[in-house]
């Protein structure tokens, strides 16, 4: 007997109105209520809009492409090249043509769940997600969970600039919660943020869409070394939200070009945290040049933040790169024409999107192993030089 919006009602001790309007996302729900709401939907397996099996046979012309930010060209640029594939300008008569449809979350784990609910209500062929994604265990189970009753559904999953979904993690990779590596932990349940247990689906239940993830690591780690590589030892970093994906893997392979040349000791103190913006790339220089007032060179998160960096350092009196570096991350195509224009590391983001939009099409097979790593290539230009001499630092002191 197929599963009511009254028996997840019933579920989760509140009204079918309620379970509507968490599942419809239209109408602002307490957290924990729909916390709740969510857990009944999984535990019950309700499908919306009726039987998994008419779903599936009946999917619509619509790929959903979820972003941060539609107005930051990191994503614009991803979404522009799926454009490019799934709805192709000289396609005859527009046959073989599917409707994207951007959803910008603004950065919400709530925001993301919400827009997979509406795309499998609306019969989405295929849903893109592209961006680095939130380390949350409880989030991350409560996407695992949305993602697999979308391919339920019919529809495929491919993740674009973001990692391969994996079991809950409390750590470094390669560590479980609860257990050793290769151990599965003890508990089946996650803690929310507000204290709601969300259960963890077995890592055999995830889902395993196709998966095209950028080398954050590498190419971080590439723009240090050139940095070091120039004569630089006192380098601060500009890193984005402490929360995402992106932000760590880009802060680890900074972190791994300095060890290795030696230099991690204070290195940590050295990193100011904010969002992957112009403000928060000038506010954060600021901060480093009061805190290190002889460093040499910034590392940004990206170069958005590096732009709001230069911008500090010239307010300070300080040019670029004669007294201070300044390297991007991208090669955004404002990149190049900036004065100076900016060091950076490339990531193929058009390529890699249009990738996404025949992987979404069933125009491609998947990468072996279900992930395949884009990697990000130095770009040399003219905001990096060789450090000045000692004089500036021994002034500021």
């Amino acid at each position: 007997m197929a599963v009511t919006l009254a028996d997840v009602a019933a579920r989760a001790g509140v009204s079918a109105a309620t379970v509507s309007r968490v599942l419809n996302g239209n109408y602002p729900v307490a957290g924990t209520t729909r916390s709740r709401v969510l857990r009944a939907v999984e535990e019950l397996e309700y499908v919306v809009n009726g039987p998994a099996s008419s779903l599936a046979a009946a999917t619509s012309d619509l790929i959903g492409v979820l972003v941060n930010d539609i107005a930051d060209p990191f994503f614009g640029i991803i979404a522009g090249g799926v454009q490019s594939r799934i709805a192709p300008v000289d396609a005859p008569d527009g046959r073989g043509r599917k409707l994207a449809v951007v959803c910008t979350t603004g950065g919400s784990p709530e925001q993301e769940l919400t827009y997979l609910t509406l795309l499998q209500r609306q019969r989405a062929a295929a849903v893109i997600l592209t961006g680095g994604a939130v380390e949350d265990p409880a989030h991350q189970a409560a996407l695992a969970a949305a993602l697999r009753r979308i391919e339920r559904a019919g529809a495929r999953v491919v993740l674009c600039g973001r990692p391969p979904l994996a079991p809950p993690v409390a750590g470094d990779e390669g560590e479980v919660e609860g257990g050793t590596e290769g151990e599965a932990p003890e508990a089946d349940t996650a803690v929310a943020p507000d204290g709601t247990e969300v259960p963890l689906p077995p890592a055999v239940d995830l889902p395993h869409p196709a998966c095209l993830a950028f080398d954050n690591r590498g190419g971080a780690r590439a723009l240090t070394e050139h940095l070091i590589s120039l004569g630089h030892r006192e380098i601060g970093y500009l890193a984005g939200p402490a929360e995402r994906t992106t932000t760590r893997h880009r802060l680890e392979g900074h972190r791994a070009a300095l060890d290795a040349a030696g230099l991690a000791d204070g290195a940590g103190d050295r990193v100011v945290h904010g969002r992957f913006d112009r403000d928060s790339g000038y506010g954060g220089a600021r901060e480093l040049l009061r805190r290190f007032p002889g460093l040499t060179a910034i590392a940004a998160a990206n170069d958005t933040v590096a732009l709001g960096a230069c911008a500090a350092l010239r307010e300070a009196g300080l040019r670029v790169p004669e007294d201070v570096s300044v390297t991007g991350f991208d090669d955004l195509p404002f990149a190049a024409e900036a004065a100076p224009a900016l060091t950076t590391a490339r990531l193929p983001l058009h390529e890699a999107g249009a990738r996404a939009g025949l992987l979404a099409l069933g125009m491609e097979e998947p990468p072996p192993g279900g992930v395949a790593v884009i990697g990000a290539e130095l770009r040399v230009r003219a905001s990096t030089a060789p450090p000045p001499s000692a004089s500036r630092a021994a002034h500021a002191g």
